[in-house]
């Protein structure tokens, strides 16, 4: 919310009372309170009326520093609040006559007591501050009262995050209101909201509300980010980096780790679209039409109208359509398919679970009694409470009885239209629970595929969420159109959602809304399937390529099995993810935080940390890209490229901006079929563009998490020594030398000239390579 008008006035409506001064505190062994009243006190008489705000700063974890501020400390506390992992924490405490330091890890904070204001410091100098009235108490001439706090922003420092956000990347200028609504990805609303942001200087601001958060990012006072929520107390969080990474990581150990995706789950996946006609029959036409053009598909997606119309959801197969679903799964199954089907937490009327759910208190009520309904979406439709125990179990038991019939993961859809005019089983505050909501439905859902399937199993495909909805992946873009704006919208979503603790994001291939030409859905498919996740989904019409052209079918095939053969590296960056909450797609800013020329890049990413790609949004196959210093190397031409500069090239559609960084050891995998396979065997290690003294390392994982191989290349002159370890398997290896011609020696192993380098062979996991290179 804005509150002032201009740079001297207040807008009319409001009063806006600020800390003056410490006029008293209190320190404890973890945490000290400031007692600050919003006036001057030149006399005993003046402590008399007005507000005094109480402000405790304290650390649940080293380089994380919490401010909590209170007007009114006595309202009821009702929840729900995010879940945060705390940890002990070394603070120490400096009290001098006009300032204290509170210092955790390597983050300070400096509170002025003789004209109230905070700065914070880390190791590389000064983070932000809250200047003298900027932490506020303001009263509204309706009744309402808010507390604010507003944080500078440095020349050149640029604010990334917020959540799922179709807007510019950089949220500098933008006003962003942290409240889930179904909005598709063309509007400044989103499907996932997070109240969190990192900054270019090397630090994150977590608010810690799950109710709505008013975020003027530089868009009120334009040389601060400001946030503000409803009520009488504001609590938030500093978290130091100083790396983008370094946040990712300190964020996620407060918020939750992403958990692991199965290795199945980074295949294709291909749906029966949302509003076309579909029985057994058409499934099995598209599952066998893949198959005859040899492109692999690992997942079949079911969406709505697996059940019957008007019913959503009764979790029951359309018998019309599917007379036989446990059996239909079966045959499914036995083509090495893995089955998902689209739910929703919302009970239509004419669902036989309607009743049901009435009769015992599991559905929404309004203050009165009544069941909460209305008709947009579902005539009729009512939502489960899941604050109620007994309405979690009854909507756990009937998803389990889909797993027994073989389905693997559920699309979990919906969640953010949460009503506020009701009230919940266990009292929560509705307001509150408008964007938590959708966290207890990921929640209850992954956790009951976890316990039937094992944790090595359970996988979302989720379209809403709030601050620690990171833990269950994984989440997709929502409802875009198909055109090259919204393909460039979906990029910018999932580059802001993936700086905001998210590591793992998909979208609909080709556009969700309309149908695709075939020239946006063949770049779309490129892009889709370098994406952590690949999905080929629409609404009114089906996604399958031959409906485009032929040429759609080679594309499709050649990045399914590009994606395929790039599995050990995708896996083992899925293994990073998940054990330091550094997203696995991520921005060219988090990367490369000190190249001025990657913070305000929106159109293109990492995949991982040795993947650069960058889709092509044009018809005329054009793409401009930036490349930062170093040799990057093309991964499909093998052609080389000196960084530390823009390019602008011409692609054609078996082809896309990929490139490997420099120092880069890839394991490319040797089954180009499926995603799950023993990446170990027979893997080929690419070694691009080492430098002298450099060395490049990586870790082949297999689909259960644990690391099998250890490779190491380390350049010395014109010398390099590979090495493999391994103390669990030993498999036949091999090192491909990209784009290093000229081979003097090699000891310890064969060589072989290849189109793309030197491949050297080695069966004995433990021996060492020499290359020496000719001068």
């Amino acid at each position: 919310m804005k509150f002032s008008d201009g740079n001297w006035l207040t807008r009319v409506g409001y009063d806006i009372h600020t800390p003056k001064l410490v006029y008293d505190m209190k320190q404890e062994q973890k945490s000290i309170t400031f007692y600050a009243p919003c006036k001057e006190i030149n006399d005993r008489g003046a402590t008399l009326d007005g507000p005094l705000l109480t402000i405790k700063l304290s650390s649940p974890a080293e380089n994380i520093i919490r401010v909590q501020a209170w007007h009114f400390k006595g309202q009821v506390k009702r929840g729900p609040f995010f879940s945060l992992t705390e940890n002990e924490a070394d603070i120490s405490i400096d009290n001098k006559k006009e300032k204290t330091t509170f210092v955790s890890g390597n983050l300070k904070a400096t509170i002025n007591k003789q004209n109230w204001g905070l700065d914070f410091h880390n190791e590389n100098g000064k983070l932000t501050s809250s200047h003298p009235q900027s932490l506020a108490y303001i009263t509204s001439s309706n009744g309402l009262s808010y507390m604010r706090e507003q944080l500078n922003i440095g020349v050149g420092e640029n604010i990334y995050g917020l959540g799922e956000r179709f807007t510019p990347f950089v949220k500098n200028g933008q006003v962003v209101d942290i409240w889930n609504k179904d909005g598709g990805t063309s509007t400044e609303q989103s499907y996932k909201n997070i109240p969190f942001y990192f900054s270019s200087k090397g630090y994150g601001v977590f608010v810690n509300h799950p109710e709505h958060v008013s975020f003027e990012v530089g868009s009120e006072i334009v040389s601060k980010s400001q946030f503000s929520v409803e009520g009488e107390c504001l609590d938030y969080f500093i978290i130091n980096g100083p790396s983008p990474k370094d946040v990712m990581k300190n964020y996620t150990d407060l918020t939750g780790k992403p958990a692991l995706p199965p290795a199945w789950s980074f295949g294709l996946w291909l749906t029966t679209s949302f509003t076309t006609d579909y029985d057994e029959s058409t499934v099995n036409h598209f599952v066998d039409g893949m198959a005859e053009r040899d492109i692999p598909l690992s997942v079949f997606h079911f969406d709505c109208f697996w059940m019957k119309e008007y019913e959503w959801c009764n979790f029951e197969w359309n018998k019309q359509s599917f007379p036989d679903p446990e059996n239909m799964l079966k045959r499914l199954k036995d083509k090495g398919l893995k089955i998902c089907v689209w739910i929703n937490p919302y009970i239509a009327q004419k669902s036989k679970l309607f009743d049901e759910g009435a009769a015992n208190d599991y559905l929404i009520k309004r203050p009165n009694g009544d069941v909460w309904q209305w008709d947009l979406w579902q005539a009729g439709q009512a939502i489960v409470d899941f604050t109620n125990p007994d309405a979690r179990d009854w909507y756990r038991k009937k998803l389990e009885g889909l797993i027994d019939m073989g389905v693997d993961c559920f699309k979990t859809d919906f969640g953010e239209r949460i009503p506020i005019d009701v009230v919940y089983h266990d009292g929560s505050d509705p307001l509150k629970m408008h964007n938590y909501y959708t966290f207890m439905f990921n929640q209850l859902v992954f956790s009951l595929l976890q316990d039937k399937l094992g944790k090595e199993e359970a996988v979302l495909f989720a379209r809403s969420a709030t601050a620690g909805g990171q833990q269950f992946p994984v989440h997709w873009g929502g409802d875009c159109s198909a055109d090259y704006e919204s393909m460039g919208e979906s990029l910018r979503g999932g580059l802001s959602l993936t700086s905001s603790g998210f590591g793992y994001w998909s979208h609909d291939i080709g556009g969700f809304e309309n149908t695709a030409t075939p020239d946006l859905y063949k770049r779309w498919t490129a892009f889709g399937l370098l994406s952590t996740h690949s999905r080929l989904h629409g609404s009114s019409s089906y996604r399958v390529p031959w409906l485009f052209d032929e040429e759609a079918v080679k594309v499709t095939q050649k990045f399914v099995k590009l994606k395929h053969t790039l599995m050990p590296y995708i896996y083992k960056e899925a293994c990073k993810t998940s054990m330091s909450g550094i997203p696995f797609m991520r921005s060219m800013s988090m990367e490369f935080p000190d190249d001025p020329a990657c913070h305000p890049v929106e159109t293109q990413y990492m995949l991982g940390g040795s993947l650069l790609v960058a889709p092509v949004f044009n018809e005329e196959g054009t793409a401009t890209f930036y490349l930062p210093d170093g040799t990057w190397t093309h991964l499909l031409t093998n052609r080389e490229v000196t960084g530390s500069r823009w390019k602008t090239e011409h692609y054609d559609y078996m082809n896309i901006p990929l490139f490997v960084r420099p120092n880069t050891l890839l394991p490319i995998g040797n089954n180009d079929q499926k995603p799950d396979y023993h990446y170990e065997e027979n893997v080929t290690f690419h070694l691009f563009s080492l430098d002298d003294g450099e060395q490049a390392d990586t870790n082949v994982f297999d689909t259960d998490g644990e690391k099998r191989l250890n490779a190491k290349a380390l350049r010395e002159g014109n010398v390099i020594t590979i090495s493999i370890d391994s103390a669990q398997v030993t498999k036949p290896w091999h090192v491909m030398l990209r784009n290093i011609y000229s081979i003097k020696e090699v000891t310890n192993g064969n060589s072989q000239e290849t189109d793309n380098g030197v491949h050297i062979s080695a069966v004995n996991l433990s021996e060492k390579i020499e290359v020496t290179l000719s001068a």
